[in-house]
């Protein structure tokens, strides 16, 4: 197994919190290692991912294939196995959403959060093919 692409990650969240461990943190969050993942059905398809010892922190998610549909993130060998991804159901991957006031909104295609599903364990990678992507990837508005 090369990349999360081969396992062909899950394209659906659970609707309960869910606690969430990135050893790693996030990308200029690296002191921050425990996440809730929260979904609430009246902001679908976007959830919360909020620090869970500082509800001040949270980041907007949502499945990059809901917007890019023939997304393939190129996730390194190293940084599937620390996640401990081995079976195709294993992967959920989340990519961060950034608002730009009310009218525009981008998700980071480039740095996919990668979380393996069983054991709630993840990490926010670089992909290895980030030149195909952007960080800020238009969200249509609606």
């Amino acid at each position: 197994m090369n990349c999360v692409t081969e396992i062909e990650v899950e394209k659906t969240v659970a609707p309960e919190a869910k606690e969430l461990r990135l050893p790693g943190g996030l990308l200029g969050f690296e002191q921050m290692k425990d996440y809730l993942l929260i979904a609430n059905p009246d902001e679908e398809p976007f959830l919360w991912l909020q620090a869970k010892d500082d509800a001040t922190l949270a980041f907007v998610v949502m499945n990059p294939f809901l917007v890019a549909p023939d997304y393939q993130p190129d996730v390194p060998q190293s940084d599937v196995e620390s996640v401990g991804l081995k079976e195709v159901g294993d992967a959920l991957l989340l990519n961060i959403v950034t608002v730009h006031g009310q009218a525009n909104a981008t998700i980071n295609l480039k740095g996919p959060i990668v979380i393996n599903r069983h054991t709630r364990v993840a990490k926010q990678v670089v992909i290895a093919n980030a030149v195909d992507y952007s960080v800020k990837h238009p969200l249509p508005l609606n």
